[in-house]
């Protein structure tokens, strides 16, 4: 399906503007856009007028975030 005008494109980052979080636009579906986190996992969802697109400094900052808990790993 297609998002709602203003809405970002499919495959581009996202943020979330209830929680903050980054995501790549994976589908919109219904009343919803889905989300999968910069560093992969689980999908949410989101009401595509609570998206906005992604700074590339914030794309940047989720990536970091993303490397430094995996270099704490056991």
């Amino acid at each position: 399906m297609r998002a709602a005008p203003g809405a970002p494109e499919l495959g581009t980052y996202a943020v979330d503007v209830r929680d903050g979080r980054v995501g790549r636009v994976m589908a919109y579906f219904g009343a919803y856009g889905y989300l999968r986190p910069v560093g992969g996992g689980r999908e949410w969802d989101c009401p595509p007028a609570d998206l906005r697109p992604a700074e590339p400094s914030e794309v940047l900052r989720a990536r970091v975030r993303v490397r430094n808990a995996e270099g704490r790993l056991p």
